[in-house]
């Protein structure tokens, strides 16, 4: 169905019904939550980026791809080979296998980019694919923009009333998640760890979930982009080592998240060949290359993390930093829950008690409770994060309406100054 011209000029040519399907053209959470909108001195633990550069060491590698001739050109669309090796022999033992460079590995510009090729180069018109809420934004439009049709099925919160859970404690229903099986369904997305939630999807649980996968002949994008931070021995189960699962399962990984430079926008797919020949197919059309100093540079990376011991280090850097905006939720008195892995931690804010006479902009207005208490807190303590209900679709959204996502990936002298910031929410808080 045509998209409606909405401007008033019938001369104008109507966009894609796309951008409406995948809410591409609704005013997003990133436009209202932005920090033009917000308090100068508002500290960001909304969105999801760091306040601290990658490590000197890769930064170093950088700049001498950058002083380099042949890394400053095109690179093959299926990545620079140097990568490409780097990426097999660190990642290659984790999937129980020796992985193909050739054939079974391809950079992309970003995780994102990734992903969405693997839509592009899989998804019929009408092509069903079946998203655990809450969910990370960009999957609905990459979906939709490719002809797929998002399912939803939601991960349940913890049922305990008590202050403190995990994320273990969201919990999904396989029983559920069968009946949003149709003769349509093509792919489920797995994220694990999980963004928002920080939930580590367990052993039995990706069982249950490849079980049905085989069952009903589904293709399997895993997004894993999180793998090197999960705490407190957490383990990190990759659903393509499961048996029968390899050649039906994509891996998604990002060394923005692994080397704290998101803007680099270099990412990469593991899987078979079948399904990574297509997907450099599409690739190739999109953007026929991605970054090419900087491919060079996480290369660097990659071949020395064993030696510097690096992700080992990185882990317990981020469980200090999670440890201590929990305490401060802890010491706040509100509910909340723990992640085991990612650098996002959910604050319950359905005890917030917001002023009745409190002056919203209308961009949050009409939303749900959560963007109300997620404009309060940044205002009034000056700490931005984001609504969750964003995360989910509009039948489900009063699931995430209680909750609050704080990124953590920022320094400690940055969270320790926002965790007394929330304290002047006490007066706030519901009993």
């Amino acid at each position: 169905m045509a998209a409606v011209n909405t401007t008033g000029n019938k001369a104008l040519i109507p966009f894609s019904s796309r951008l409406r399907e995948g809410r591409a053209l609704a005013e997003d959470v990133w436009s209202i939550f932005n920090a033009a909108n917000l308090p100068a001195d508002c500290l960001n633990l909304g969105q999801g980026y760091m306040n601290f550069p990658p490590p000197s060491w890769v930064r170093q590698a950088a700049e001498e791809a950058l002083a380099r001739t042949d890394t400053n050109h095109y690179s093959h669309p299926k990545g620079r080979l140097r990568l490409r090796n780097a990426i097999r022999d660190f990642y290659g033992p984790s999937f129980n296998r020796e992985v193909d460079p050739d054939t079974e590995i391809l950079v992309t510009s970003g995780a994102n980019e990734g992903q969405y090729s693997v839509f592009t180069a899989f998804l019929e018109q009408g092509d069903e694919v079946i998203l655990f809420e809450p969910f990370f934004d960009q999957y609905l439009p990459s979906v939709t923009f490719n002809g797929g049709v998002p399912v939803y099925v939601p991960l349940h919160p913890p049922k305990t009333d008590a202050h403190k859970s995990t994320s273990g404690d969201w919990t999904i229903d396989l029983d559920e998640l069968r009946r949003a099986i149709t003769s349509r369904t093509k792919m489920i997305i797995v994220n694990t760890p999980h963004n928002p939630v920080g939930k580590v999807f367990t052993r039995a649980e990706l069982e249950g979930i490849a079980a049905l996968a085989q069952e009903f002949n589904l293709l399997v994008m895993s997004d894993e982009v999180y793998d090197i931070l999960t705490f407190e021995d957490k383990e990190h189960v990759r659903i393509a080592t499961l048996p029968g699962m390899w050649d039906r399962t994509v891996t998604v990984q990002s060394a923005g998240k692994a080397f704290a430079a998101t803007g680099w926008r270099v990412g990469w797919l593991i899987g078979p060949e079948s399904i990574i020949r297509p997907t450099l197919a599409a690739t190739t059309r999109i953007v026929f290359c991605s970054n090419s100093p900087l491919q060079e540079a996480v290369a660097q990376g990659l071949e020395q993390v064993k030696e510097k011991q690096f992700f080992e280090t990185q882990r317990a850097e981020y469980e200090e930093r999670r440890d201590i905006l929990i305490s401060a939720f802890e010491k706040l008195g509100v509910k909340y829950t723990v992640p085991d892995g990612s650098y996002f931690a959910l604050m319950d804010v359905s005890t917030i008690d917001i002023p009745d006479d409190y002056a919203f902009p209308q961009s949050v207005l009409g939303r749900g409770r959560d963007f109300r208490a997620c404009w309060f807190i940044a205002l009034e303590v000056g700490v931005s994060t984001i609504p969750v209900s964003e995360f989910y679709c509009e039948e489900h959204a009063s699931i995430g309406e209680s909750y609050a996502r704080f990124a953590f990936c920022k320094d400690v002298d940055t969270l320790k100054r926002a965790g007394e910031r929330l304290q002047a929410l006490k007066k706030y808080v519901k009993a």
